[in-house]
């Protein structure tokens, strides 16, 4: 796919986004796919600045995995213990298939993890709540227990299953992320910071809903379900690969169990709704100080992509957008 450049800030796009989300989102990017092509538009920041997108990062490692599977490095039934040094816990026995569809039974954070002291920080201090390097992370996997294997939104298990992929290619999280999905599709700005210094001159902070700056989230641990930052028009260049087939792992869209009922089915780690009939494939994200929104309709070939640099969802106004694009 080649890459498409848009003018400096798409000013129908711009104009329409400030109407819909109003004051409140200062810092505010988007990217739109339709018939037209592709456009964006930053409001408050530059054209290449990069948001933290939060839990999309999960879809790109869902990405990731089905890539691994087309690839033969590995398969659904795959366990834990035969990609990473889980010896001996419970975690090593879960398969790759039921962490994409968050069905494993792993908790959405292991109880070492002190999931309850880091929200209090964050919410006191606005602090980073992760910061896990990789083998803190497969420390705290030594004594999690799990679950009914029934659908459970774990960002644990995303955690989990993206160094798994990763090490099924040799790589770190962050080479894989890079050499699979950001070079071959010329997304320059998509990157995962393991260390508050490996934030780039580009990189916004973003703040909470009362506009109290929050730490970035930083972090090798956390990198595969929310550690990956992206520039809005480097997200809308993705989410036209995936409606063109181009990106790799493209088939992670496609629906395979009942995520929460019927009314929400799970890919690999792709969500599907359907809206007024119509399927719409989406994710969210949200960290300390940022909120995110992909959505895609493959039967209109349109999506939208909303990121803002403050912690107050944009959901319904992308999926409203998203809509109104797709002309429903």
């Amino acid at each position: 796919m080649g890459r498409v450049t848009p003018v400096a800030g798409d000013q129908h796009l711009l104009s329409a986004v400030r109407r819909r989300l109003g004051s409140r989102h200062a810092v505010v990017g988007a990217a739109t796919i339709s018939a037209d092509g592709l456009a964006v538009a930053v409001a408050g920041a530059d054209l290449d600045a990069d948001f933290e997108i939060g839990s999309i990062s999960k879809g790109i490692t869902g990405l990731l995995y089905v890539d691994a599977l087309d690839r033969g490095e590995v398969t659904e039934e795959t366990r834990l213990g035969e990609l990473l040094p889980l010896e001996g816990s419970a975690a090593a026995d879960v398969t790759l298939a039921s962490l994409s569809t968050h069905t494993s039974g792993l908790p959405g954070l292991p109880p070492g993890a002190e999931p309850l002291r880091r929200t209090i920080r964050l919410l006191r201090h606005g602090a980073n709540p992760y910061g896990e390097s990789r083998e803190e992370l497969l420390a705290q996997a030594a004594g999690v227990r799990l679950a009914a294997p029934r659908p459970r939104y774990s960002n644990f298990g995303f955690e989990l299953l993206g160094h798994a992929v990763a090490a099924a290619a040799g790589r770190s999280y962050s080479a894989l992320l890079r050499e699979r999905i950001a070079v071959p599709l010329g997304l320059d700005s998509m990157y995962v910071p393991s260390l508050r210094s490996d934030l780039r001159p580009t990189a916004l902070l973003g703040r909470s809903r009362s506009g109290r700056p929050r730490d970035p989230w930083t972090g090798e641990g956390i990198a595969p379900a929310g550690g990956i930052r992206s520039s809005a028009g480097d997200l809308g260049r993705l989410a036209q690969a995936l409606l063109d087939g181009s990106a790799p792992g493209t088939s992670a869209l496609d629906p395979v169990r009942n995520f929460t009922g019927p009314a929400v089915r799970i890919g690999a780690g792709w969500l599907t709704t359907q809206v007024k009939g119509r399927p719409i494939v989406w994710h969210n994200g949200g960290t300390g100080g940022f909120r995110s929104w992909l959505g895609l309709d493959r039967e209109a070939g349109t999506a939208v992509v909303l990121l803002t640099a403050t912690a107050e969802s944009v959901d319904r106004h992308g999926l409203l957008m998203l809509q109104q694009l797709s002309g429903r």
